[in-house]
């Protein structure tokens, strides 16, 4: 059957028609400049998957000035004509996209990048950032009230980051949401020692300086990245289970009380790999600074990072972290509480492993010395708002919600499930409504309620 003219020409116009639609779809266009937490609308960056970051630094704890270049492997998400990066305050001399110097602009805390020709969606390409200056410490009510981010301390900087301060050391795509593994090469003056993520690679001397070479083979979230340089006593080993252990703890701390750091970082690492699945890093270990101004510790990917000689709890604490929070990491910083509530909830496991006090009876303690017209009732755990992201309730409250649901489906299904969780978003992202599907997939029961009752509504709820 032979199509009439006007026929022909209608199909014509409407192939036309699909071929503009689909140029214009494929143009390049810039990335986005932040993912759209709710929380931290500007942190992250679209358009593009971080990789992996090289980072080169040069730290002088006299002057107390960071020179550096990052050097970010990215995959182009879509046709890119520009992106940025995350960079706050300190300042940046040259770029490269591929190896070609790039145009840039300033925008607050945003580094607008465009490169000399349009990146193609699904290809690599890498990013050399230049930059230096003195990085400034973050402070506010987020993390309850402290300093956080790059740390001066009395013979080095103190590194945790936690939640939006590794922008303050490197440029990043600076959100959890978008993971890469690490080079971490850290120049410092003789004499002190650097620690960072992963596994050390190489230790060099430079001058007057030495280079210490690191190296996160695992995917990592920006805010997990460290570079703490001080003197520090360092101990290496391996577990009793053969994970590889490195704990540096700072001289002034030596004999500040009786926690034997490195012996119980041992035995948490092989105790949770028994109950949340195998160990998920290259390393386990510890950081212990003299930083009093820092009032808190902080799960740094393979070796969390003390401000000072802490608690056998606050250490079991962390190291549950390098599952809940460090391999599985939030979606958005709404879903804290899958970070918090389940390191909390590890306390409870431990003192309970320990014989000190079940799980069911700190739920009771927690429960009954708040009254019902406490503030603590007060948060929506599944979503805490970004000032009061840390506050107890987040804690307590997810702690407590993680026994009830453990009450309601029994031992079995719910040891069943913790580890069942880690493997599934191994080195990924998850979010609150991902948990509640697969704790009742394996509990084969319909737990709405619960999780209303205790992650989504405020007030204190009657048992």
């Amino acid at each position: 059957m032979a199509l009439s003219r006007s026929a022909r020409l209608g199909a014509l116009a409407t192939a036309a028609a699909s071929f503009l639609l689909v140029a214009a779809s494929s143009a390049p266009t810039p990335g986005a400049d932040g993912i759209g937490d709710t929380y931290f609308p500007r942190l992250g960056n679209g358009g593009f998957d971080a990789r992996h970051y090289t980072l080169d630094v040069v730290y002088n704890p006299d002057t107390d000035r960071l020179d550096g270049v990052t050097t970010l492997t990215a995959r182009a998400g879509q046709n890119l004509s520009a992106f940025d990066l995350d960079l706050q305050k300190l300042d940046v001399t040259r770029i490269e996209v591929n190896g070609r110097a790039a145009r840039f602009t300033r925008d607050g805390d945003e580094i607008h990048i465009t490169p000399r020709g349009p990146l193609a969606r699904g290809k690599d390409f890498t990013v050399a950032v230049t930059y230096g200056g003195v990085p400034e410490a973050l402070n506010g009510p987020i993390v309850f009230g402290s300093d956080y981010g790059w740390m001066k301390t009395p013979d080095g900087v103190f590194v945790a980051c936690e939640p939006n301060a590794a922008s303050t050391w490197f440029p990043s795509s600076d959100h959890p949401s978008d993971k890469a593994t690490y080079d971490i090469r850290i120049t410092a003056p003789k004499g002190l020692t650097a620690v960072s993520n992963g596994r050390l690679i190489s230790t060099r001397d430079k001058g007057a300086n030495t280079v210490t070479h690191w190296r996160e083979g695992r995917p990592m979230a920006t805010y997990l990245a460290t570079a703490t340089i001080g003197k520090f006593d360092v101990r290496t080993g391996r577990t009793p289970a053969g994970t590889p252990i490195y704990v540096a703890v700072d001289p002034v701390l030596a004999n500040s009380n009786s926690v034997d750091v490195y012996a119980v970082t041992a035995e948490a690492t092989d105790y949770w790999s028994q109950v949340f699945g195998p160990y998920p890093f290259e390393e386990t270990g510890a950081i212990v600074d003299d930083m009093p101004q820092a009032g808190f510790s902080l799960e740094v990917q393979s070796k969390p990072a003390y401000s000072a000689v802490r608690s056998e709890s606050t250490i079991v604490h962390e190291l549950a972290h390098q599952w809940f929070g460090d391999s599985v990491s939030v979606e958005r910083w709404k879903d804290i509480w899958l970070n918090e509530g389940f390191a909390t909830y590890a306390q409870w496991l431990w003192a309970e492993h320990k014989g000190v006090r079940s799980a069911h009876d700190s739920f009771v303690a927690g429960y009954n010395q708040r009254p019902a017209d406490s503030a603590f009732w007060q948060t929506k755990v599944a979503d805490p708002q970004r000032d009061t992201m840390f506050a107890s309730a987040v804690y307590q409250r997810g702690a407590m919600t993680l026994q009830m649901l453990r009450e309601r489906i029994g031992d079995t299904a719910f040891f069943k499930l913790l580890p069942a969780w880690t493997k599934l978003h191994r080195y990924g992202n998850a979010n609150t409504a991902q948990f509640i599907a697969l704790a009742e997939k394996i509990s084969g029961q319909q737990l709405d309620d619960l999780f209303q009752t205790w992650l989504f509504t405020t007030g204190k709820p009657a048992l």
